[in-house]
């Protein structure tokens, strides 16, 4: 490996976790934020009336269809930049299952987050596409099967600041008004086949749901603990770690790298998820991450907490 490839590496590698915030007086799980108690009351809602018709009500991008260039028209932007009613005439997303959508405050160890659980892939993709990309036709790849959704204006929360007096100023606290939610596909994870890991279809639907739910609370836990939550191969590692375990009661390093496109290493499989994380890193340095990621995760399946115990 040249040194040039070796310092490029380091500089992807580099850790932008602050662990400063984790000592002897942290407390799991964290208290929840203030964005939950609202969700919480939409999600009580949603079991009445059906969570696509709860949200319909308080989430503007839902009252929009997906087409190109709409989040650059007035009636777009007035709904969701400044909280305008959308017009009566507006034609709504178009969903032909509505009902696969369901509401849920998942317990995490960052405390309690809104879980949007998408039965069908063409819902999640257009709710992807409407929450995630403001309604403009994006494509969204085949192995993405969850959005963590960050930064949020909620105007029913802004709303309710308005109607005591208070305004929303530059100085204003971002989570008196801003909101993160997770919305997931309980398609195959990683866009894996059931037959390839010797699953049935249905087994696996509910796996990769409850791999994914896991991954995006780890995902939440080290961006509101450590300040950072990214699309790279370390965290990614961390992430499938906790949906792994929490899915099945294991790390399975075999799991992990078909999943990510290693399965025949020293081969990659074009479409596997790590490219997802590759950066701006060249082919060589690609190449070594492959291996790099392969030697973690087969030391991180042999890992045991229990070894912990016995050094201290």
């Amino acid at each position: 490996m040249t040194g040039e490839i070796q310092a490029e590496l380091g500089r992807y590698l580099e850790n932008p976790f602050d662990l400063g915030a984790l000592g002897p007086g942290t407390v799991l799980p964290l208290p929840d934020e203030p964005f939950v108690a609202t969700w919480e009351r939409w999600a009580a809602e949603a079991r009445q009336r059906g969570a696509f018709a709860v949200l319909s009500e308080n989430l503007p991008q839902l009252r929009f269809p997906i087409r190109e260039g709409i989040s650059k028209t007035d009636a777009y932007r007035d709904a969701t930049l400044r909280g305008a009613s959308p017009e009566a005439s507006a034609a709504g997303l178009e969903l032909e299952r509505p009902e696969v959508i369901e509401l849920e405050i998942h317990p995490s160890p960052a405390g309690r987050i809104p879980v949007l659980l998408v039965r069908g892939r063409a819902e999640f993709v257009a709710l992807v596409q409407a929450l995630g990309k403001r309604n403009e036709p994006s494509p969204v790849p085949d192995s993405q099967g969850a959005l963590m959704v960050a930064g949020f204006n909620n105007w029913a929360r802004i709303r309710e600041l308005r109607s005591r007096g208070e305004e929303i100023t530059a100085t204003t606290p971002k989570e008196l008004y801003q909101d993160r939610f997770i919305l997931l596909s309980d398609g195959p994870y990683s866009a894996v086949p059931a037959a390839d890991l010797g699953l049935g279809d249905e087994e696996w639907k509910e796996l990769s749901l409850a791999i994914r739910r896991d991954h995006e609370c780890a995902h939440y836990f080290t961006r509101r603990l450590f300040g950072s939550m990214r699309n790279h191969a370390h965290d990614e590692l961390m992430a499938d770690w906790a949906g792994l375990v929490a899915a099945t009661g294991r790390f399975r390093a075999d799991w992990f790298l078909r999943f990510l496109g290693l399965e025949d290493y020293p081969r990659y499989r074009a479409g596997g998820r790590l490219e997802i994380y590759r950066g701006d890193l060249s082919d060589e340095a690609f190449s070594v991450l492959q291996g790099l990621v392969r030697v973690a995760a087969l030391n991180l399946e042999a890992f045991r907490p229990e070894t912990l115990k016995d050094r201290a």
